[in-house]
């Protein structure tokens, strides 16, 4: 979905009252009144498809539903379960943020720097080459989100490791169907919230096998579930995202693509690029100069851009440029039965 979405002024405070009634009437068809909400009027224009797409973890992701009018989004805050949606809103030139459950007033607080508040392109030249000057001129509400939940990024991107993405996105939508908790509010059936770091750690080896996720990768979220605690207090202390990127890299099983995974959603790194992905390396090259490349060429050519590499990642993504893929189809493979 893309909502497209120009703005005179940026800011976050609680709506005037004007703003909560017209908030208030949007909220109308929903059986229970939100928790809190906002209307959020972002200083430059805002995509909420390009933003908030890579949050969902596929199309059986039960914390994540789009519809034509705006997203559905759970949540496990440090406050509780939250369900939060956003929409177009009602008084023109903003975003109504409503949300529902314990959580609701942390996942309202986030709306700003969920929709890329923070995220400054200011600096990101691209004018030397034609696909990525265009992209960047017809996506002007590109931004890269940033939800501050660690678990949350970095749970998903383990399972995601060396397997096929439909085999993951089975994977986590099994674990959050039998583990997740129903989401609070008036959510769309079926919504789930990520387990507690408690139900996290109870889940049985044999129920990780179920859901096929292989030893390697349970052990791998194992390793993380041991010290979460202590891990976000690391990375909230970094001073800066690369030291936050050495916290996570620290875990056995975390290495340079899944800290880069986690990192882009939870904190919006704009440099850090997915080395080690699948298809990542030839989409670049492709794109970029016409022909396939390995990591250290897809490097090679994002270097002109350091400090904005994900950026130009995004930008290539959102230009509508696929490489052609050639090759055998990766064999999904069904964990449960070894």
């Amino acid at each position: 979905m893309t909502a497209l979405l120009p703005a005179p002024r940026d800011t976050a405070d609680a709506a005037s009252a004007a703003d909560a009634a017209s908030a208030a009437s949007a909220a109308s068809a929903w059986a229970a009144a939100p928790d809190a909400r906002t209307v959020y009027r972002p200083a430059d224009p805002v995509d909420l498809g390009s933003i908030l797409g890579q949050l969902g973890r596929g199309p059986y992701d039960p914390t994540t539903t789009w519809d034509p009018r705006g997203v559905w989004r759970t949540w496990r805050t440090p406050a509780g379960a939250a369900t939060l949606r956003i929409q177009l809103a009602p008084v023109e030139g903003g975003v109504a943020a409503f949300a529902w459950g314990p959580g609701a007033e942390w996942a309202i607080a986030g709306v700003p720097e969920l929709l890329g508040r923070s995220d400054d392109w200011s600096e990101l030249d691209v004018s030397g080459h034609p696909l990525l000057q265009d992209s960047r001129r017809r996506n002007r509400g590109l931004r890269l989100a940033r939800t501050g939940l660690i678990l949350e990024a970095l749970l998903p991107a383990i399972i995601e490791q060396r397997v096929t993405s439909i085999e993951a996105y089975r994977s986590w939508s099994r674990l959050l169907r039998w583990y997740g908790e129903p989401a609070p509010g008036p959510a769309p059936e079926g919504m789930r919230v990520a387990p507690t770091l408690e139900q996290w750690r109870g889940i049985p080896s044999w129920e990780w096998h179920r859901a096929g996720v292989d030893p390697r990768r349970a052990r791998a979220i194992q390793a993380v579930l041991a010290v979460a605690p202590s891990l976000v207090r690391a990375v909230q202390r970094a001073g800066t995202l690369d030291a936050a990127e050495s916290a996570l890299e620290t875990i056995p099983g975390v290495g340079v693509w899944t800290a880069a995974e986690t990192l882009q959603r939870s904190h919006g790194h704009p440099d850090l690029v997915s080395v080690g992905d699948y298809h990542l390396a030839h989409q670049v090259g492709e794109a970029l100069i016409g022909r396939r490349v390995d990591d250290d060429g897809m490097l090679e050519l994002l270097a002109p851009w350091a400090g904005h590499r994900q950026r130009v990642v995004r930008l290539i993504f959102a230009s509508g440029f696929r490489f052609q893929r050639r090759g055998p189809r990766v064999a999904l493979q069904d964990h449960r039965s070894h």
